[in-house]
């Protein structure tokens, strides 16, 4: 079909766009489909100090180039959302918000993640109108007014002191006991020494008041239950990040209560010849260099699975015989002496299948497939069907009355 790649990733941030630059580089014909801006969140992001290579670059720069080596190997970029897929067969479909089907051999997930809502009156109602998400998106809308921030990790104290730059004060809602911050130590001492930012402690934000925009917002004291009002023009929510994958809930793939998948050291999911990676998988550190490695990786191994699925197909699904499929451990002389063996039967036999060995130490899909769990085993195929398993700890004749 006209729309068949080889591989597609979902998303196009620094996990799918590292994911995206294997692929062209290993000659797959690769496609990256993404929502928005190519880059994903990390374009919102103003200072990144801890990229390798670069020392200090923003978030914007550094996906340009991360784009312009994707372009590079002639990866095909599709600004477009998934809505609907099918994993069910080999060639797995891909259905976009805009009508378009794709196939792909291999799928690597990539759709990162978005803020989380705290859900509170006021929130959704007036998102756009004072309530924002991104400091380096809309931060100069506020010049020279009070701007609230909700949060204490990293990303809030850091963006909080961005805003700075342009609002008459930050004011700062905390869960915890005055002096205590999630973000890292550097942050929270450069957050202290700022002179327009405030700190309102144990807290939280019970309403963000306003008509048509952000007029103030309802603060409650963890400690007295007592609620006050805090005048303002604009509210940022820094409270966490969810997973992008609510798309994937009919697909089989396996989530986690939160929606982030598990993967292997492969980045496999439980789904044959799909793949996850970056911040929608379960992961101890979110970070952008992280996120390539993880595209790198899973880029790898989508390439193996797929060269080791078309030797498959070509070599069992379209064989005009018979086919002993050998698992065998190239590591193991058990294992060597039994494929000696095999062969030696088969000759006796003139040849009547053809003998296809399977390496488990290297090629772990198909051995997975088949339910495979020692080496050696053999299975005879025909067009890819299981017509039986041999007994192959059997003696020669023994084995050569099984294949008569």
């Amino acid at each position: 079909m006209e729309n068949s790649y080889d591989l597609i990733i979902i998303g196009g941030g620094p996990a799918g766009l590292t994911a995206a630059i294997y692929g062209g580089r290993a000659k797959l014909k690769t496609l990256v489909i993404n929502k928005g801006t190519v880059g994903g969140l990390v374009n919102t992001t103003r200072e990144i100090v801890n990229y390798p290579g670069y020392g200090q670059v923003s978030g914007e720069d550094l996906m340009k180039d991360f784009k312009k080596h994707v372009e590079s190997f002639g990866v095909e970029l599709l600004r477009d959302q998934v809505v609907r897929t099918d994993f069910s067969q080999e060639d797995k479909i891909i259905t976009t918000k805009k009508g378009k089907v794709f196939s792909a051999k291999a799928i690597i997930i990539a759709c990162g993640s978005e803020p989380r809502l705290l859900d509170i009156p006021g929130e959704k109602r007036l998102r756009g109108s004072g309530v924002a998400y991104c400091a380096t998106c809309d931060a100069e809308f506020f010049e020279g007014e009070g701007v609230v921030v909700v949060g204490s990790g990293d990303q809030a104290i850091e963006e909080g002191m961005y805003i700075t730059k342009f609002a008459r004060k930050v004011t700062v809602i905390v869960l915890h006991d005055e002096g205590i911050l999630d973000c890292n130590k550097v942050s929270a001492e450069r957050a202290f020494q700022n002179g327009k930012m405030e700190f309102i402690w144990n807290s939280t934000l019970e309403e963000v008041l306003g008509q048509d925009n952000v007029e103030g917002v309802k603060i409650k004291n963890l400690k007295t239950g007592g609620s006050t009002e805090l005048s303002c023009q604009g509210v940022f929510f820094f409270v966490g990040m969810v997973p992008s994958t609510h798309f994937l809930k009919e697909s089989g793939i396996e989530m986690d209560r939160r929606g982030y998948i598990p993967v292997n050291e492969l980045m496999e999911t439980n789904l044959e010849g799909v793949y996850a990676v970056g911040d929608n998988r379960v992961k101890y550190l979110r970070q952008v260099v992280s996120a390539a490695g993880d595209g790198a990786a899973a880029a790898v191994a989508a390439e193996r699975y797929i060269e080791e699925m078309k030797a498959f197909n070509s070599n069992v699904l379209e064989s005009d015989k018979q086919v002993l499929l050998l698992f065998f451990n190239a590591l193991d002389n058990e294992s060597l002496e039994f494929s000696t063996l095999l062969e030696n039967v088969n000759k006796e036999l003139m040849e009547r299948y053809k003998i296809v060995k399977v390496d488990m130490t290297t090629k772990k899909n198909l051995a997975h497939k088949y339910a495979i769990e020692k080496a050696p085993s053999v299975m005879v195929l025909d067009k890819g069907q299981v017509v039986m398993r041999l007994d192959c700890s059997a003696a020669k004749e023994d084995l050569k009355s099984q294949l008569c």
